[in-house]
């Protein structure tokens, strides 16, 4: 009786890490997938200039309004293909968000180089906290309140900082951006891995979010930091 009760548990569990694993496996398909409207929107910004209307307040109310109605779009159709096409909707609009940014920091001499670096940095980023996440194993979900707390004072300062304009205020802000939107990172993955998150449309956004504000502050870091206007 006893073994066939382990035989049991051997075989749930055997499908529940199955599952984990096709459910990030589809996740990173479709968070690779996001790139391609994350530049088409932020090429369309460069090359029609759109975003340079949306700047201080008015932009900061044009992004909160999109972002939340794209978010609520995407988790109302999360288990549908519709919700698919709100997510790249949404990437998209994320691109054309980032694009005055991107066209601050290419209009360096070395513009390129900086952009490509937050990018890799980006990407370095997402493996180690993904290989991180394989390896660790303890529960971190007790993270995810202090790690709210991180991003609701990070917002509340960004605000402060639109209109404050202080260039070492951006500087604290986006190193610390780095290492919050990193943490919540490592935090989606594993919940992913633990099976606590069971659909790969909403991982993918989660995990999404987190790849853009660390893409973005890097990329104002690198070019308070590093930007050549010589």
């Amino acid at each position: 009786m006893s073994d066939n009760i382990e035989t049991i548990g051997y075989r749930e569990l055997g499908a529940s890490s199955s599952d984990s694993n096709k459910v990030l496996r589809n996740t990173y398909w479709l968070l690779a997938l996001t790139l391609i409207p994350t530049v088409l929107g932020a090429w369309f910004g460069i090359a029609t200039g759109v975003s340079y209307y949306l700047s201080g307040g008015l932009g900061m109310i044009f992004f909160i309004a999109g972002a939340f109605g794209f978010v609520y779009a995407i988790e109302k159709n999360k288990d549908s293909a519709v919700g698919i096409a709100f997510l790249l909707g949404f990437t998209f609009f994320m691109g054309l968000m980032l694009s005055r940014l991107i066209a601050m920091v290419l209009g360096f001499k070395n513009g390129t180089e900086l952009v490509m670096t937050a990018f890799g940095g980006t990407a370095g980023v997402f493996f180690i906290m993904a290989s991180l996440a394989s390896v660790i194993k303890r529960d971190l979900s007790n993270m995810a309140k202090w790690l709210f707390v991180g991003v609701m004072v990070l917002m509340v300062a960004s605000i402060i900082n639109i209109f404050v304009g202080s260039g070492p205020g951006m500087m604290v802000i986006s190193v610390l951006s780095i290492g919050i939107f990193s943490a919540f990172m490592l935090y989606d993955i594993k919940r992913i891995i633990d099976g606590g998150e069971t659909n790969y449309i909403s991982a993918t956004l989660a995990l999404y979010m987190n790849a853009i504000n660390i893409f973005q502050s890097l990329l104002s870091l690198l070019g308070i930091l590093g930007g050549d206007s010589e």
